[in-house]
């Protein structure tokens, strides 16, 4: 796990589908349960995931079910939680479909607009990346499993200067922690089959 510096590898991960995700309204911090697909998601994935040495989780109920789904299955635990992985915090978007806020503010989401009150891009990467530090450092020598959300794992790519598809649930990206206290990006990947992916918020 030394090479180039890395001293911890971690696959972050997108929660399974949630109730508000079926309605496609934006969630934000607002805590919602996992659909009963969602649930299906997690267990397809925990049998498709490699071993861990750790696991963690956003405080959020959605990603906090994932993982203690996967983690059971897996025999890996306990899960710790983190508040610093919680998604974006989305301001008066909270709760809204697209076709709402299209009528509220319009043109803001094709010009990708933020509304006053949404978490900008730098609060996200500052405490994503001080969370995987802190992670990484925990598991050093070895790899980390963290359950999180789609909105703050796109931004850190795009800010690593990746490609930014979107996510499904259960989908997600490689991050190296270096020495240097430098995050890395790796490949996305997807853990769960065609027809049970979702491509809604």
């Amino acid at each position: 796990m030394s090479t180039n510096g890395v001293i911890a590898s971690l696959l972050v991960v997108r929660h399974g589908q949630s109730l508000w995700n079926i309605e496609e309204r934006w969630q934000g911090r607002a805590d919602i349960e996992l659909s009963d697909l969602g649930i299906a998601q997690a267990r397809q994935a925990a049998q498709r995931l490699g071993t861990f040495d750790y696991i963690a989780s956003s405080t959020l109920l959605r990603a906090l079910r994932t993982a203690h789904i996967i983690s059971e299955a897996q025999g890996v635990g306990p899960v710790e939680t983190d508040e610093r992985l919680q998604e974006t915090h989305v301001g008066p978007w909270e709760g809204l479909t697209r076709t709402q806020i299209e009528a509220q503010w319009p043109g803001f989401l094709a010009s990708r607009t933020k509304p006053e009150g949404f978490e900008s891009d730098e609060a996200i990467v500052e405490r994503l990346t001080a969370a995987f530090i802190d992670i990484g450092q925990r598991c050093e020598g070895g790899t980390a499993l963290i359950i999180s959300h789609s909105g703050v794992i796109r931004t850190l790519r795009h800010v690593l200067g990746a490609s930014n598809p979107r996510l499904p649930n259960l989908g997600g990206s490689w991050f190296h922690v270096h020495r240097n206290n430098r995050i890395s990006v790796g490949d996305l990947v997807t853990l769960v089959d065609d027809d049970l992916t979702t491509e809604s918020l």
